[in-house]
């Protein structure tokens, strides 16, 4: 059986990859999961005697498949939980990530069932990740573009926003940012700050912030006749 803390390791190893490709670096992991490298290091050892993960050394990790069905399991379980904190519970969508790291370990499969019954297994969670199904088959994360990649004059669709900033995440709830949003990239200053007009009006980001936000293009609006 694997502890807590070795899902963990293997729910970040699955998410970094996703983002950014394997090898996952150590250093990725260690600023990932606030830890120290040398902690990273041992628990990766760890995993790779399991056969969880392939390890090259000086130049990451990658799940194997076991390693991957396992993250996949906790990964559904976390995504599942915050759409259920936010849609039955009216948990506001920059809490509900702490509170499903906490639970996702904890519970059935048959309380995951039923879950997903009352939600009408639902695709995607309230950041618009999208939930593995039961079956944990390897799934398209389809992460996209991020906003910071489109230049002025854009028109884009909000499809996911990172979950890992409570406070980002209450700032965008503000501004109207989230997805399935449509927003037009107004400016995208030199110092780093994109200019968005949103149904809420113009909201300026911090370059990290927009980063964050992955999108898709805007179908052109009809012509009126």
């Amino acid at each position: 059986m694997l502890s807590d803390v070795m899902e963990d390791y293997l729910k970040a190893i699955y998410v970094l990859q996703a983002e950014e490709g394997a090898p996952v670096s150590t250093s990725a992991i260690a600023e990932y999961l606030e830890k120290t490298p040398p902690t990273v290091t041992d628990m990766l050892g760890k995993l790779a005697d399991r056969g969880l993960v392939d390890r090259e050394p000086y130049h990451g990790v990658e799940l194997t498949a076991e390693g991957e069905a396992v993250a996949l399991e906790i990964v559904r379980h976390h995504r599942l939980l915050e759409a259920f904190l936010a849609d039955q519970l009216d948990y506001d969508w920059s809490d509900v990530h702490a509170e499903a790291d906490a639970l996702e370990h904890h519970i059935s499969e048959e309380f995951e069932r039923r879950v997903s019954a009352t939600l009408g297994d639902p695709d995607v969670d309230p950041h618009g990740d999208p939930i593995p199904g039961a079956d944990l088959e390897p799934i398209d994360e389809g992460t996209g573009p991020r906003l910071s990649d489109h230049p002025e004059g854009d028109r884009v669709v909000v499809t996911r926003v990172s979950d890992r900033d409570d406070d980002e995440l209450e700032y965008l709830a503000d501004a109207g940012i989230t997805p399935g949003t449509t927003v037009e990239i107004v400016d995208v200053a030199p110092f780093g700050m994109v200019t968005v007009r949103t149904p809420e009006g113009e909201q300026s980001l911090p370059a990290e912030v927009a980063r964050s936000i992955r999108v898709e293009e805007a179908a052109e609006p009809a012509e009126s006749s």
